[in-house]
C-alpha cells in the first residue's frame, strides 16, 4: 500500500486541482474526458469518473477541474467509480484490480484486493457501491467489503460453485445486506459471520442482471426490465426497455439508462419523465428536476444540449504526434498489429485529433462515414498549415491518402480529396507517414507498393495534386514515416532488415533519385523499427534488437558503412546498450540528448553520447499510462516532452529548451532552496549551448565551478571540497564558449 498526501483536501473542499501537488508539477495529461462512466452530485457539484480520470462539474459556477494519474492517481483504465458525499471520499477501481482511495488526507494506492484460491479469470474491479463508511467491491469472482476509515478490505465472498466462478456484475448495500446481480440472479447475504460462505447466500430471483443501486430503494435491472425490491417482493417497473445501460437511485426518484434515453421514476415506479442528448449514454443523474447525462463521447451533458468536460481529444488511443506552428498539435490514432496489417488497437475508427492551440477538434468524417480508417499519420501540409493530409493503412477499401482542410467558423474539416494512389486493391500501396523538405515538397512513404511487396516514396505535385510513385526494388513489405536529415529521406522498414536512406536530389523529379539500403551485412541487427538524427549529424537507429549509431550519417551511407553499436560498463562488465530490445521511438533534444521508447521498458533519456541514463520514466514510477511509448515528441522552443500511448498522452516539462550559442532567460529554480522543504539539484536552465560556470559566496570566494553543453546545469550545493554549502546568497557567473555572451543569477540557500 502507498500513500501519497495531498496539501490541500481534494473532495472535502471539491477543489482537484489541488492534487497538481501529488505528482511533480511537470507532469501534465492530454486525456480524453469524454466517456463518463459513473457520476455522483455533492452540494451543487457532480463529480465523475472517466477511462483516465476523475473530473468535476461545479453546475452554478461552471467551473471544471481534473485529477489523472499526471496529477495524483496511479492508474489509467478507470473501470469503476464511486463517491460518498458525507466523507467526500471517492474510489476508483482499474481493469488492473487495483483500487485508488481519494479523501481528504490524500489518495492511498491499494493494491492487495483479496483474490480467490484458483481464480484465473480477470482481475477488472467491476463496480463499487459506498454506503455509509464501507463499500462493496464486484469483481469477477464475487464480491469484496471494503472498510473507508480504515482503507482496508475485510470480508470477502467468492461465488464458486464446483470450481465454477461467477462474476458479481453490481453490488450494492441495503440495510444489513448486500445484494448483488449476476448472470444468474440476484443474490443477498447478511453482513454476518457467514458472508464469506457462497453456499449461505440467497438467490432472491432467478435471472441475469446488469445493474443494481439503493440509495432510498433497492431497485435493479435486466437487459430489457427494471424491478423495484421491497421486503422480498419483486415488482417489474410497467415498461419494456432496449438495453439498459445503468440504474440510479436517489432519495425519491430512479433514473435509467437505456442506451440513449433517458426515464426517470420516483421511488414507488411512477413515470416522471424521459429525455435524451441524442447520443449514446453509459449513465445519469436527476437533481433539482434536471437530468444530467454521463454520454460516451461529450462528457457530462445537460438537457439544453451544453457539453461539461475538461480539454482533452476525442478519444484516449494515441499513436503518433506531429507539433506545427506555435502550439497546434494532430494526434493519430490507428495501429499495426506486430508492425504489419492490423487489426486496429479499437473499433471506433478514431481517425485523427487536432489541437487549435486553444480547443480540441475531431473531424466529423470519421463519425459520419461507415468507412474504416486506420490513420498512421496526420500532416499540415506547411504552405497551408489548415490543409491537412492524412493516411489511411486499413487494409479495406478506402485506403489511401486523405486531403481535409480545417473550417474555422464550423470547427470542423472539409473533405478535399481523395488519393487512390493508383493501387489495383487495397491491400497494396497503402500509405504511412509525410514529410516535408525545406522547398515544402511533401513526400509519403508506401508499404506493399507492388504486389512484391516492395516499398516506395512518392512525391506530391502541386501543379497536378497528385501523388507520383517511386518504387523500391526491394524485397520488405512495410515501412515507417520517413525522416528528413538535409536532403535525404531516411525510412526505416519494421519488418524487414533493412534501412533505407532515399536521396530526391533536392527535387520532386523522380528520375535521378537515388536510394541507398543498409542490412545485415552493415549490422542492421533486426527490424528497424525507429530513426533520428542528432545535432553532429549521426544517425540514431532503433531497431527489434537493439540500438546502432551511424556517425556522419549523410555521407556514410553512401560508402557501404558498418552500424556501430554504444557499449557502456555496468558493473565492471561491457555491455551492449539496450542489447535485444525494440526501440519504438527516438527523439533527440535542443542539447542533443535523447528520449528513447523501449518497448515494455518505459522511456529513458540519455546523455548526448549515451553512456549516461539521465531520466528513467516508467508506469509504476511516472504518469506513463503503460510502458509502451508509441511516439516522442519535444517542443525544442520549451522543452515539454510528449509521450503517446494507446492508452492516452502524458506530457513532462523537461529542462532543455531551445539552446542557442547565447543565453536565453536564465532561470534558477527552487530558489530559495529551503532544505526542510527539498533536498535535490538546483536547476540552473536557459544556459548557452556551452556556458562555463562560476557559483561564488557573498564574499566573492568561488565555491563551485563546471561547464555545461546542454543548455541546462544541476548543482547539488556542494562546494569545491564536496561538501554542502553553508546558508546564504551565492552568485552565478556565466558566459558562453567565446565569452561573447554573459548571464548571471543570484541562489539563497537555507539549511
Amino acid at each position: 500500500m502507498k500513500k501519497l498526501l495531498i496539501s490541500l483536501g481534494i473532495l472535502a473542499t471539491m477543489q482537484l486541482a489541488d492534487a497538481q501537488n501529488i505528482t511533480s508539477k511537470k507532469w501534465a495529461d492530454l486525456f480524453s474526458y469524454n466517456n463518463v462512466l459513473a457520476m455522483k452530485e455533492d452540494n451543487g457539484k457532480i463529480i465523475a469518473g472517466t477511462e483516465n480520470g476523475v473530473f468535476y462539474y461545479n453546475i452554478s459556477s461552471g467551473e471544471i477541474s481534473k485529477l489523472s494519474k499526471a496529477s495524483g492517481l496511479h492508474e489509467v483504465k478507470i473501470s469503476a467509480f464511486d463517491y460518498d458525499p458525507q466523507s467526500k471520499i471517492a474510489l476508483v477501481g482499474y481493469q488492473s484490480g487495483a483500487l485508488d482511495v481519494i479523501a481528504p488526507d490524500g489518495i492511498t494506492y491499494i493494491v492487495d484486493i483479496p483474490l480467490a484460491t484458483g481464480y484465473t479469470g480477470s482481475k477488472r474491479i467491476n463496480h463499487i457501491s459506498i454506503t455509509g463508511d464501507q463499500a462493496v467491491i464486484s469483481v469477477g469472482y464475487g464480491v469484496s467489503i471494503f472498510k473507508l476509515k480504515k482503507k482496508e478490505f475485510a470480508d470477502s465472498a467468492f461465488f464458486v460453485t464446483g470450481g465454477v466462478f461467477e462474476a458479481s456484475n453490481e453490488a450494492t448495500i441495503f440495510g444489513n445486506k448486500v445484494y448483488s446481480v449476476t448472470n444468474t440472479g440476484l443474490k443477498s447475504h447478511e453482513l454476518n459471520t457467514t458472508f464469506p460462505v457462497f453456499t449461505t447466500w440467497t438467490t432472491e430471483q432467478v435471472g441475469n442482471f446488469k445493474e443494481i443501486d439503493s440509495e432510498g430503494v433497492l431497485s435493479y435491472s435486466s437487459e430489457t426490465l427494471a424491478y423495484l425490491y421491497n421486503n422480498g417482493t419483486s415488482t417489474p417497473i410497467s415498461q419494456t426497455f432496449t438495453s439498459i445501460k445503468d440504474i440510479v437511485t436517489g432519495s425519491n426518484n430512479i433514473v435509467i439508462t437505456d442506451n440513449s434515453r433517458i426515464y426517470s421514476y420516483d421511488s414507488s415506479g411512477n413515470f416522471l419523465g424521459s429525455a435524451s442528448p441524442g447520443e449514446e449514454c453509459n449513465t445519469a443523474v436527476r437533481l433539482s428536476n434536471k437530468v444530467y447525462f454521463g454520454t460516451v463521447l461529450s462528457g457530462i451533458k445537460n438537457e439544453e444540449n451544453i457539453s461539461f468536460k475538461p480539454s482533452g481529444p476525442y478519444f484516449n488511443y494515441s499513436y503518433k504526434i506531429r507539433l506545427f506552428n506555435e502550439n497546434e498539435i494532430l494526434v493519430s490514432s490507428g495501429s499495426r498489429d506486430d508492425r504489419y496489417n492490423g487489426p486496429l488497437v479499437n473499433l471506433r475508427n478514431p481517425g485523427f485529433y487536432y489541437f487549435t492551440g486553444s480547443e480540441w477538434i475531431y473531424p466529423s468524417i470519421f463519425n459520419a462515414n461507415d468507412r474504416r480508417y486506420n490513420v498512421l499519420d496526420a500532416f499540415a501540409d506547411p504552405t497551408n498549415t489548415s490543409e491537412v493530409f492524412f493516411t489511411n493503412y486499413s487494409v479495406a477499401p478506402g485506403s489511401g491518402a486523405y486531403k481535409l482542410k480545417y473550417n474555422a467558423s464550423s470547427k470542423d474539416f472539409d473533405f478535399v480529396k481523395y488519393y487512390d494512389l493508383g493501387a489495383p486493391n487495397f491491400y497494396v500501396h497503402r500509405p504511412v507517414g509525410f514529410v516535408a523538405d525545406s522547398q515544402n515538397n511533401i513526400y509519403v512513404s508506401i508499404a506493399f507498393s507492388q504486389v512484391g511487396l516492395n516499398p516506395a516514396i512518392a512525391p506530391y505535385r502541386r501543379d497536378t495534386d497528385t501523388f507520383t510513385l517511386n518504387n523500391i526494388n526491394l524485397t520488405s513489405s512495410a515501412v515507417q514515416a520517413p525522416v528528413l536529415n538535409d536532403g535525404l529521406l531516411w525510412v526505416a522498414m519494421p519488418r524487414s532488415q533493412h534501412l533505407m536512406a532515399y536521396d530526391n536530389k533536392g527535387t520532386i523529379d523522380i528520375a535521378d533519385d537515388t536510394t541507398y539500403i543498409l542490412n545485415a551485412d552493415n549490422n542492421v541487427p533486426a527490424e528497424t523499427l525507429s530513426f533520428a538524427v542528432d545535432k553532429s549529424g549521426d544517425a540514431w537507429i532503433g531497431s527489434a534488437k537493439g540500438l546502432r549509431i551511424l556517425p556522419n550519417a549523410n555521407t556514410e551511407v553512401k560508402n557501404d558503412p558498418q552500424l556501430e553499436n554504444i557499449v557502456i560498463e555496468q558493473n565492471g562488465i561491457a555491455e551492449e546498450l539496450f542489447r535485444d530490445t525494440e526501440i519504438l521511438a527516438i527523439e533527440v533534444d535542443a542539447a542533443n540528448q535523447k528520449w528513447l521508447s523501449v518497448d515494455g521498458g518505459g522511456v529513458y533519456y540519455l546523455s548526448a553520447d549515451g553512456q549516461r541514463t539521465l531520466r528513467h520514466f516508467t508506469r509504476e514510477n511516472s504518469p506513463l499510462p503503460t510502458n509502451a511509448v508509441t511516439d516522442i515528441k519535444v517542443d525544442k522552443k520549451t522543452g515539454k516532452v510528449y509521450f503517446v500511448t494507446y492508452d492516452g498522452i502524458v506530457t513532462y516539462q523537461g529542462d532543455v529548451a531551445d539552446v542557442t550559442s547565447n543565453f536565453g532567460n536564465v532561470l534558477v529554480y527552487p530558489n530559495p532552496v529551503v532544505y526542510s522543504q527539498f533536498k535535490g539539484n538546483v536547476m540552473i536552465k536557459g544556459l548557452a549551448e556551452v556556458a562555463n560556470i562560476r557559483i561564488t559566496d557573498a564574499a566573492g570566494n568561488i565555491v563551485h565551478s563546471a561547464q555545461s553543453r546542454t543548455g541546462y546545469y544541476e548543482w547539488n550545493l556542494n562546494n569545491q571540497r564536496g561538501q554542502r554549502v553553508a546558508s546564504g546568497i551565492y552568485f552565478v557567473l556565466m558566459t558562453n564558449e567565446d565569452g561573447s555572451d554573459k548571464a548571471t543569477a543570484k541562489i539563497a540557500v537555507v539549511n
